[in-house]
Formats: structure tokens, sequence, C-alpha cells
């Protein structure tokens, strides 16, 4: 995953959690009435879905606690839908969607959400791309303008192209300085073989340099489309005013033709593999990276509550757990055993089998190696010996209120129940807890034997320079 990827999810984790600012808004107090055109459930907890006739489908959640709402708009289009010649042009199409459309200058998109109270940003990742506001709740309707005006009409002017490609090389040769960007990209490669999960978001700079506007523009065309997206809107509003509003804006907006399926499938791996990154700096870094089921998958639950005892809770999150629990498995080993400086897990929910990842900073006077067995001794462990009742329920005690913490807010509930629409149906998200909660021990070594082993993993680490020479 690139850093500028990461540091957009920081910043957009960091929203779902941040209370906002108290803005003296009033909520509608319209009663229009659905349109007849609209097909709309009424599905409990607050929350509307609907599907108009283009295709676009739409999720409201009301929440009144304050005067707040925030948007998100999705559409089913990330790095898992390039191939080799076009890598990181969903990260690039990205760019442009905030250089302007025929109504708004680039920056009158930003500056009128910032003039009236809110914040936007977006982001691409593996399956998707999504941009997202938060603003007062009387001002919903102006980013709901905003977003439908650029999925149909942005620019795409050939200045901006070249502009927006320097600056994404720029940012991949700023990146490649970086230790675990190059390693995460060389594990992703050599992980994948067939799937387009094996190539980072960013892209290759051959692509990057080798790509014109009118394919950048093309691809745009091709996927942003009312029929590949889905509108997700929380907060203090009448689902009935703002789908109302949503029919009379996007719903004479023009569907474009099926989008291309992706039917690549990553055949089982049948051994170890192993790849060595050596660049500048004196720390050490070691990644495990082991192929894991869809968000969807019947062993995903089980899997995040491993992942929980393993290096500490995570809850719902783009990111490795762990950080701050120092009375995980690995943490205990690793950390307080004086082998790495820390340690942290990753199993982000992703459409296609993606990757279970364990990262380990290398302490100082210590040798990968050494961390490695330190890691396999504590997986070996869990397979062989299981996991307690009383540890599995601390752990998702801790995951459950680490889920309760950071989905309390419009943002968050936005985010969350747009991309459980992207992946499967807004009920991922609503029985996330439920679901975790049936998890049991024998889950979790049923899980840890099927995944966690030497035939199914890539082995990453990075070697810094002083230490280059070393065996690895």
């Amino acid at each position: 995953m690139s850093s500028d990827v990461a540091r957009g999810l920081a910043r957009l984790c960091a929203s779902l959690t941040e209370p906002w600012p108290g803005y003296m808004a009033k909520r509608s107090s319209k009663t229009s009435r659905t349109p007849a055109r609209m097909r709309v459930a009424r599905v409990g907890d607050g929350i509307v879905r609907a599907k108009l006739p283009n295709g676009l489908r739409v999720i409201a959640k009301e929440m009144h606690a304050a005067p707040v709402a925030a948007l998100s708009v999705w559409y089913r289009v990330g790095s898992r839908n390039e191939h080799s010649g076009i890598t990181g042009i969903s990260h690039w199409v990205e760019h442009l969607m905030f250089k302007g459309t025929r109504r708004y200058s680039e920056f009158d998109l930003d500056r009128l959400i910032s003039r009236n109270g809110g914040v936007n940003n977006a982001f691409t990742w593996l399956d998707f791309t999504t941009y997202y506001e938060t603003l007062p709740a009387d001002k919903l309707t102006l980013a709901l303008d905003l977003e439908a005006d650029r999925m149909t009409n942005a620019r795409f002017d050939s200045r901006a192209v070249a502009l927006e490609r320097d600056v994404i090389l720029n940012e991949r040769q700023m990146y490649e300085n970086n230790p675990a960007f190059r390693l995460g990209e060389e594990i992703q490669a050599a992980a994948f073989k067939v799937h387009p999960y094996g190539h980072e978001i960013i892209g290759y700079a051959c692509d990057l340099q080798a790509l014109t506007r009118d394919d950048v523009y093309a691809y745009y065309r091709r996927y942003y489309a009312p029929n590949n997206a889905v509108i997700a809107v929380a907060g203090d509003f009448d689902a009935r005013d703002i789908l109302a509003h949503i029919e009379r804006r996007y719903g004479r907006l023009k569907p474009a033709p099926p989008a291309p399926a992706v039917a690549a499938v990553e055949p089982p791996q049948r051994g170890e593999r192993r790849v060595v990154v050596r660049g500048e700096g004196d720390t050490d870094y070691l990644t495990l990276a082991f192929h894991a089921p869809a968000a969807t998958h019947a062993d995903y639950m089980a899997f995040v509550a491993l992942d929980a005892v393993l290096c500490g809770a995570n809850g719902l999150s783009f990111f490795g757990g762990g950080g701050n629990n120092r009375s995980s498995r690995l943490s205990r080993a690793l950390v307080d055993g004086g082998y790495a400086a820390d340690v942290s897990g990753s199993l982000v929910p992703t459409l296609d089998p993606f990757l279970y990842t364990l990262q380990a900073t290398v302490m100082a006077g210590r040798e990968v190696a050494e961390v490695e067995a330190k890691v396999w001794a504590e997986l070996d462990r869990v397979r062989r010996d299981g996991v307690t009742r009383a540890e599995l329920d601390k752990a998702i005690k801790q995951t459950r209120a680490q889920l309760v913490f950071s989905t309390e807010t419009a943002t968050s509930q936005a985010f969350w129940l747009g991309f459980s629409e992207v992946i499967a149906d807004y009920t991922w998200f609503t029985t996330f807890l439920e679901r975790l909660m049936r998890v049991s021990p024998e889950d979790v070594v049923c899980v840890a034997n099927r995944y966690l082993t030497r035939d199914n993993v890539t082995v990453g680490c990075y070697l810094g320079q002083d230490k280059a020479n070393g065996s690895a």
C-alpha cells in the first residue's frame, strides 16, 4: 500500500472517531414523498436502502444526536480492475476528480465544502475509489450536488492530466525511499502471480509515463457511472427528503455499459516464497504475508479473532492492530522478549482473497532470522495448542470496544455502510459483532491451521545497508 493512500486512510480513520464541532443547524421540516420510481426498503435501525432505475444504490441512516451529516460516494473500481500497462490509473483518476467539472472549477470543489463548514477527501483502494464529505446537516445537499456533477462531468483537462502525472511520479519516487513501501511492493508481486492485487495502488512508473489523457478519460467514462456507484449518507436528516433529492439530482444520469468483470483467480500457493530488499538505513524489517480469505468468506470472522489474539484487537480498520496491546501473543514474545521494537498484524477486508500480514521491526542487535523463528514458534503454538476460551473472549471484548468507539460518528457510519454495500451489503457491517461473538476457539485453530502455513506464506525482509552484506 502506497504511503499517500496510507496517509489518506489515516486522515479518514481519524475523522471517523473525532466528534464533529457543534453547528447551529436545524433539521429539515420538509415532508416530501419518496419518488415512486425509486425502489426503497426501510431495513431498521434508522437505515433505508434504495435503488434508482439507472442502477445507483443508496443507503441512508438517520442519526439525530448532532446537526451533522456525512456523505460517501463509492465507485466499484480500484487497482483490482487494472492490468499490466494501466497500473495506477484508478488513483490517477481520483486525483483528476478534484480538477474541475464543466460547472465547477478545480478550486470550487474544495472551497465550497470548506466555506460551508465541511471537510472532504478521497482515496483509492484495491477494490474501490471513494469520495467523502462531512459537513453541517443542512448543507448535505450541496455535497450531493457536487458529487453528482463530477460523477459524469469531470473535465480531465490535458494540462491537469499532465501535471497530475508528474505529481504521482514524484510521489512514487519518494515512496521508493521508504522501506515499508519497497518491501510491501515486492511481497505483493511475489504473492500474486495472476490476480491484479499483485501491484501497488500507485502503479508502476513505466505505466504512468505511457498512459495518455485519452486512456485516463476513457477509464473514467467506463467506471464512473450511477450503475457502478453506491451513495451512503448518515446524519441529522429526514431520509425521505434526502432520497427525494438524490432522485432529482442523480436520477437523470445515464448508466454506462456494465464494467468488465475481474475474472482472474489466484491459484493456491504450493510453497514458501521469499523476497529480500536491501536499502538505506540501519534497521531491518520482517513481514510474513499469508493468503487470506475475502471479507465475505465463512472463515473471515475467525481470522479477525485470530489476529486479535496474535497482535491485539483491531475492530474495523484498514490498518494493523496491536500497536498498544502489549498483552497480545506476538507482542509478548517479540517486544517483551527483546526481539522486535514493534509488531502488528493486518487483515484488510477485500472483495477477493488478499493477504494477512505480520510485520515486525527488528530490534538493534538482533537478526531477521531470529525474529522470524520466534514468529513461527508462536504460530506453531496456536496451531498445536489452540487458544483458551478466556483468551478469545478477551480478544473479542477488546475488538468490540474498538469497534463501538470507531463507528459512533456519522462519518464512520456512512463509510462502513457504503463500504459494506460495495463488498456485499449493509449487513456485513451491521452484523459484524454478532458474527464475531459466534467465533469459537475451535474456529480460530481451524483458521490458523488452514492459512498460517509455510506453503501459504511469502516472507519478506528489508535489510538496512549496515547489514546488507549479512545473510537473510
